[in-house]
C-alpha cells in the first residue's frame, strides 16, 4: 500500500512560484513513476508532469520550461517547482503514482493552487 499526501498550495500572484510537494508514505519501494495533474474547475482532470526512477521527465507543453518535477533520493518526497505562475494554472493539484509491474496507480488528496492578483 502507498499514501500520498500533498502540500504547498495557495494563493499566488501571477508571475510568482509555488513549491508543491508529495509526501509518499508505505511500500515507496513499489512506485514506478510519480505524475502531477491538475483539475481546474468544470474542467477534465489533465496530465501536467512525470517522472521515472531513471529521471526521464515529460511535461504538458504549456508548462514546460516553468515547471519542474522531481523526487528525493529515497523517493519519500516528489516536488512540482512551479514558476512564472499564470491564472490558468490554477485549479486543484494532484500527486498520482504508478505502481511498479501493475497498472495500478494511487492519487493523492490534492492541494489547491490560485493564481490571483
Amino acid at each position: 500500500q502507498v499514501q500520498l499526501v500533498e502540500s504547498g498550495g495557495g494563493l499566488v500572484q501571477p508571475g510568482g512560484s509555488l513549491r508543491l510537494s508529495c509526501l509518499i508514505s508505505g511500500a515507496v519501494f513499489s512506485v514506478s513513476e510519480i505524475s502531477w495533474y491538475r483539475q481546474a474547475p468544470g474542467e477534465e482532470r489533465e496530465f501536467v508532469a512525470w517522472i521515472t526512477r531513471r529521471g526521464t521527465t515529460s511535461y504538458k507543453s504549456s508548462v514546460q520550461g516553468r515547471f519542474t518535477i522531481s523526487t528525493t533520493a529515497t523517493w519519500n518526497t516528489a516536488y512540482l517547482q512551479m514558476t512564472s505562475l499564470k491564472p490558468e494554472d490554477a485549479g486543484v493539484y494532484y500527486c498520482n503514482a504508478a505502481m511498479r509491474g501493475t497498472l495500478n496507480t494511487v492519487w493523492g488528496q490534492g492541494t489547491p493552487v490560485t493564481v490571483s492578483s
